[in-house]
């Protein structure tokens, strides 16, 4: 009689388990339709910087950053992986930095990822679960020796990904002292800055999954100087638009970009993860590629540990969240393109909420 009430308490135990296996596997299971990305933000940025370890000169490089939100529409708290599609086939291939913005005005905190190259995924698990119904903000950056150098330097651009995206901004920085830009399709905006960089626009509204964006860029460029050794050459006016590079380049982010009441209606800058957004921003990014390139950090890659350096993330990254008025679009195209300084942009900003 012993046994086989044993023997039930067996089965029983072996039924609810099996029941209970599958809804965990579930819950670690990244599943791309159940996480929508609210907003995101491509940087496409040839012969912006080079990384320590780049072979040669004569191999332009091309940086890409993605900066996104993820909505978590699952139904439950989610403690799996994220998953990004991205080129990693594509020559050169590289990743080079995944981190993610665990709180508003902090520094992005980097998390060790792997790379599938032959189903073109970077993955990695954020530090906390993501609760139902929440944003999780986060950035990605990689190279690639994509850009083919004959009488004119050019490259192809192909963005494809496996979410839709409710709101996608694409901008293309064309390296100092290019000439002779040519894009296809024509940029719906475009601006200089005041270092003479090329800046184009892109938006684009409900990006079904799987759908394909794809773009050409080529131009002519003497040398193989990068951008931002270009513009730590360029004197900037010293006045309360253009602050220089005094103090550490914290200081220039929290002082020029971090300070607000509204972080609904501004661009998210974290150390190490901001976009070039503004003369404060690009500053900062020289002070460290100038200052502080002796400073590596470390991020995991793949199944070992590869030394990052921190420092070659410094200003690219950030999250710019715009309104679709047309008052608020001119506001930000201002900002990025340093006709109007962080304070004014706030101030402005609060006028239209």
């Amino acid at each position: 009689m012993r046994k086989k009430k044993w023997s039930a308490v067996f089965v029983i135990a072996l039924f609810l388990s099996n029941l209970l296996i599958p809804r965990a596997d579930a819950a670690s299971a990244y599943s791309a339709e159940k996480f929508p990305i609210k907003e995101m933000q491509i940087q496409v940025m040839p012969e912006f910087d080079y990384p320590e370890d780049w072979p040669s000169r004569d191999i332009p490089s091309l940086l890409i950053g993605e900066y996104g939100t993820i909505i978590n529409k699952s139904g439950q708290d989610y403690d799996g992986k994220i998953e990004v599609a991205v080129p990693a086939g594509e020559k050169g291939f590289e990743a080079f930095l995944v981190a993610e913005f665990p709180e508003e005005n902090k520094p992005e905190v980097q998390r060790p990822y792997d790379v599938d190259k032959e189903n073109g995924i970077i993955s990695w698990k954020p530090e906390k679960p993501i609760k139902n119904n929440e944003n999780y903000k986060f950035v990605i950056e990689y190279y690639t020796k994509t850009i083919d150098v004959k009488d004119r330097k050019r490259f192809t651009y192909e963005f494809k990904n496996n979410s839709s995206i409710e709101q996608l901004d694409v901008i293309y920085y064309a390296p100092m002292n290019a000439k002779e830009i040519q894009m296809e399709p024509k940029a719906q905006e475009s601006s200089k800055n005041e270092y003479g960089e090329d800046l184009f626009f892109y938006q684009y509204k409900n990006i079904k999954a799987g759908e394909t964006l794809k773009y050409s860029f080529s131009y002519k460029k003497d040398g193989t100087e990068s951008s931002m050794e270009a513009m730590s050459k360029v004197q900037v006016p010293k006045d309360e638009n253009h602050t220089g590079v005094n103090g550490s380049a914290t200081d220039q982010i929290t002082k020029g970009t971090s300070s607000t009441t509204d972080n609904s209606n501004r661009p998210l800058i974290g150390l190490g993860g901001a976009s070039i957004i503004g003369m404060a921003i690009i500053l900062a990014g020289i002070f460290v590629y100038l200052g502080l390139k002796a400073n590596p950090s470390k991020t995991g890659k793949g199944s070992g540990q590869k030394k990052q350096h921190e420092q070659k993330s410094f200003s690219r990254k950030t999250e710019i969240k715009k309104d679709t008025t047309e008052a608020k679009k001119e506001l930000r195209k201002k900002l990025l393109t340093g006709k109007m300084d962080q304070e004014t942009y706030e101030e402005e900003m609060k006028k239209l909420i």
